[in-house]
């Protein structure tokens, strides 16, 4: 497995520049890089790579769009049926999530002003493949005024979709969803040592000038990291690390500040900082590549996914979540179930000469297993920041 060369280039510029550099700076590049990194292509093997490398939720099938619909509808009932509604869904990709939520016909789609927010500029331009795609402006524009319609949002005029780089910057009334976003934002790494917190820095290899060979570099940590990394798992053994999820919080409060009323949701595998120190590091931060686990974090940077379990009390720090559970039990509370049985219905009534919906109607029992599983999709946690009205 061989890294990216523009991504390499980087960080040997970078490295060469400051003499190493911290985890998350790595990081960010090798994931983000906008011309190697591995969220970076579109193509069917480039880089982003849901359903090449891993295969999340929404890759599995429609069903789990499906039950998004259905919290949404939820959502939007408890809000007093807002219009418009807007939902916000950070990480899209091509967009297969926003699909399935679409197909599946909420009681909210004439309110649906739906947001995809991908900062994957070639990912961006596949969301146009199967959705039908209008301006930003027709979307998250002042309300309707007759007294200037250029850029105004009609009401009960949706579903609309827009896409994004980045989350929006006014307040809405809606959800926020992110699913498996927080696991991939940069984090600074650090270890206990027996003289206190050394940070993870990364940089090349002095005994191999002919190649970009990245190794680990332990400095002692600075005051605030030290405190910090205390304060998350004051009983760590020596040796032991955490991730600092800098990254993850941030993203969490220009999500929370863009919710004037309504929800965050976030989906990921997720655990305590005091948790992940009492665990082997290669439980926690993990590679993937081909649908198989990948090579150390710092191999081939640009060709392998690096993903970090959530730190909820690193979140709490920020705000603590209203709600946590597990997918598996957040799908059955959303109706999981009763979408299988209708699935197994519509295969005993149209079996003998299926169509295509019919075909779909019984996926559902192998997705809805396969979204539940307790030791795989099923275990990850959803988290539920509720916003009242301001």
């Amino acid at each position: 497995m061989v890294g990216h060369p523009v991504v390499l280039a980087e960080l040997a510029e970078r490295i060469a520049r400051q003499g190493s550099i911290r985890f998350d700076e790595f990081m960010d590049v090798a994931l983000y890089h906008p011309d190697g990194g591995f969220f970076a292509g579109a193509g069917p093997g480039g880089a982003g790579r849901r359903g090449a490398d891993f295969v999340t939720s929404p890759e599995v099938g429609p069903l789990f769009g499906a039950v998004v619909a259905r919290y949404l509808d939820a959502r939007w009932h408890e809000l007093g049926r807002p219009d418009p509604f807007v939902v916000v869904e950070a990480a899209a990709g091509r967009g297969a999530l926003a699909i399935a939520v679409l197909a599946a016909a909420p009681d909210c789609a004439p309110a649906l002003r739906y947001v995809l927010v991908e900062r994957s500029e070639g990912l961006r331009a596949r969301q146009h493949d199967h959705l039908a795609m209008v301006h930003p402006f027709e979307v998250l524009g002042p309300e309707h005024d007759p007294e200037d319609r250029r850029h105004a949002v009609d009401r009960s005029s949706g579903p609309l979709v827009c896409g994004l780089s980045e989350l929006p910057v006014q307040q809405v009334d809606g959800v926020v969803l992110a699913n498996e976003l927080l696991d991939n934002l940069a984090f600074r790494l650090v270890q206990r040592t027996e003289g206190g917190w050394a940070e993870v820095r990364v940089t090349r290899d002095p005994s191999d000038d002919s190649t970009v060979e990245l190794v680990e570099l332990l400095v002692p940590a600075d005051g605030v990291v030290a405190a910090r990394a205390t304060a998350a798992a004051p009983d760590a053994a020596t040796g032991l690390r955490i991730p600092l999820q800098e990254g993850a919080g941030e993203w969490l409060r220009d999500a929370l500040a863009a919710v004037r009323s309504g929800s965050v949701l976030v989906i990921d595998y997720a655990a305590t900082s005091a948790e992940l120190a009492g665990r082997p590091i290669g439980d926690w931060l993990r590679t993937y590549r081909s649908h198989e686990r990948g090579g150390a974090p710092l191999l081939a940077p640009g060709s392998q996914d690096i993903t970090c379990e959530v730190a909820v009390d690193q979140l709490a720090r920020v705000r603590r979540p209203t709600s946590q559970e597990s997918q598996r039990a957040w799908l059955h509370r959303f109706g999981i179930e009763d979408l299988v049985e209708e699935g197994r219905r519509i295969w005993r009534e149209n079996a003998s000469a299926p169509d295509l919906a019919t075909f779909r109607a019984q996926s559902r029992i192998v997705e809805a297993e396969a979204l539940t599983a307790p030791t795989g999709l099923g275990a990850f946690q959803v988290l539920e920041w509720c916003v009242e009205p301001r």
